[in-house]
């Protein structure tokens, strides 16, 4: 995991933009938080970004349960902290790849969009399984294909003849996209010891202010980090392209998109 990248333009960015992106994924927070087990007391968060899927954990416990979030990114965690932080939440700033947890701790282990950048998966999933304790849950939320998220690389295409050096997509590879392939996540999730697990296409509608659309398309994502560098001839003209790729997800003052995700879920055995 490029942890320098989160840390940096992609993690202030992140930051600036948290309650437009907030917004935009709300759908896949309440499907996250409203299917934590009842009986849940304690939850980890992965990739818990700037806190707001573990605060909303942290109201559904209540005061005798206790969410943990984790994340590479100190900014995003300041963020997360600056949201106020309740006596049952608490942050970890590591790799949930190699952070040493306290073995079979948590009862539900959560993450939206905080599972695709590991450099390991098989020893990233296998971590947080030992975390687990018997027949705990996993429910996590990914992308499917860059071919089923037209929305994700409208920006992409659309500057690719003006910003040629655009860093290319390869299958499988820790980023955005890298547990799009069904089979191979089914693969890591058995190889790391996970069970009963369930892979099913999630189609989530979402949206945001159409007044927000060029802080989108300038700063997040891989042209606005490209964006960062560029003279101001160049960024006038990639904006133009790209608002013009945006413009069939525009409808009056929304940006409306679908996300083409996966919805994971599986429970850890119940001997480890």
């Amino acid at each position: 995991m490029d942890a320098s990248l989160w840390n940096g333009a992609a993690g202030n960015t992140w930051v600036a933009a948290q309650d437009m992106l907030d917004r935009m994924y709300q759908p896949i927070e309440d499907l996250i938080v409203q299917t934590i087990p009842a009986e849940a007391r304690r939850v980890l968060d992965v990739g818990c970004g700037t806190g707001s899927i573990a605060h909303a954990i942290a109201r559904r416990l209540g005061p005798d349960g206790h969410c943990t979030g984790i994340d590479v990114s100190a900014p995003m965690l300041a963020a997360a902290a600056a949201r106020g932080q309740p006596s049952n939440i608490s942050y970890i700033l590591d790799d949930a790849q190699q952070h040493v947890f306290e073995a079979a701790s948590f009862d539900a282990i959560v993450s939206r969009f905080g599972l695709m950048f590991f450099d390991d998966p098989v020893a990233a999933f296998g971590n947080l399984r030992q975390a687990a304790r018997e027949r705990a849950t996993l429910h996590a939320v990914v992308w499917r294909s860059p071919e089923e998220n037209p929305f994700m690389t409208a920006a992409e295409r659309s500057a690719a003849d003006l910003l040629p050096g655009l860093p290319v997509r390869r299958p499988d590879e820790p980023g955005q996209f890298g547990l799009a392939n069904r089979q191979r996540l089914q693969a890591i999730l058995e190889q790391s010891g996970w069970r009963d697990i369930d892979i099913a296409p999630l189609d989530v509608a979402c949206s945001f202010p159409e007044n927000r659309l060029y802080q989108y398309l300038t700063q997040l994502g891989p042209v606005g980090r490209a964006l960062q560098t560029a003279d101001e001839h160049i960024r006038q003209q990639v904006a133009q392209a790209v608002r013009s790729g945006f413009e069939p997800y525009v409808h009056g003052d929304e940006v409306r998109f679908t996300a083409a995700c996966w919805d994971i879920k599986a429970t850890g055995p119940a001997n480890l």
